[in-house]
């Protein structure tokens, strides 16, 4: 059976998804064309259910919950890792700054607007134009994710705040930026069968870390082997093999905190 899989071209995805996509673990019959689109458009994608299996924000995941459920494995989770909001050094923010967010449904985003409801004048821009829309005053101020947090400082750009250390203050717990879940119209059997050969995948990365490093090179923005490894070492973990009961807890509390406490008791999240 062929499944498509839509993942984004960042080192933490095409690290963990390598060895399934190239059939360097047993994948146990399965076959999967692949699609590469940015977080955000994946989010949007997952809406309308248009892929068998997806990596998407966990913001988004809690408007979709009906079409998709959350597989163990493939979680980006973890510490000192979050979404950082950033200016130039004499930028003086207000309720009306123009603030550069990677996308509506990103769990940056959502984080964004718990930690400071006052910015509302939000403009969507692609993760990776976001420091440079901040430089050139396109922008007052950028929220960065995925390897743009490992740049911005040698770019002569300053922290506002780590939304990251936000989270992990205000709930103790990992911060769960986002997952790969799979379509509920597909059989129960090739659901649980894809979340095997995903740890397998994901497992084999661990164990076998320069086997990837082709395929990540070719679709990583930055280019620098120290600032891919970064980025992979910082999203990729031990909540990325299994989520755990510490990570359960992480993703259960997104929904709590959107206030979708009646849709979790309603829909499993977890297969």
């Amino acid at each position: 059976m062929k499944l498509t899989i839509g993942f984004s071209p960042c080192p933490n995805d095409t690290f963990i998804f390598d060895a399934l996509v190239h059939q360097k673990i047993d994948t146990e019959g399965l076959e999967f064309e692949v699609v590469f689109a940015d977080v955000e458009q994946l989010n949007k994608w997952a809406f309308d259910g248009k892929l068998d299996v997806t990596k998407l924000s966990y913001n988004a995941f809690t408007h979709c919950i009906d079409k998709y459920v959350l597989l163990d494995s493939g979680s980006a989770i973890g510490r000192n890792c979050g979404p950082i909001l950033l200016k130039k050094a004499k930028t003086i923010l207000t309720p009306k700054s123009k603030i550069a967010i990677p996308g509506k449904y990103t769990t940056a985003n959502m984080l964004l607007s718990v930690s400071n409801p006052e910015y509302t004048n939000k403009v969507e821009t692609l993760f990776s134009e976001i420091e440079n829309d901040v430089l050139s005053g396109k922008a007052d101020a950028g929220l960065i994710i995925h390897e743009n947090r490992f740049t911005f400082l040698e770019k002569g750009l300053e922290k506002v705040k780590d939304l990251g250390e936000f989270w992990e203050e205000k709930t103790r717990l990992p911060i769960p930026l986002g997952g790969i879940v799979v379509n509920r119209d597909l059989p129960f059997e090739i659901q649980k069968k894809f979340e095997r050969v995903l740890r397998k995948s994901v497992e084999f990365a661990f164990e076998n870390r320069e086997s990837s490093s082709e395929f990540v090179k070719c679709h990583a923005q930055e280019m620098e082997t120290e600032v891919i490894d970064a980025h992979i070492n910082l999203y990729v973990n031990k909540f990325s093999v299994s989520l755990g009961e510490e990570g359960r807890r992480s993703v259960r509390k997104i929904f709590g905190i959107l206030n979708h406490q009646n849709t979790i008791k309603e829909l499993e999240i977890f297969l």
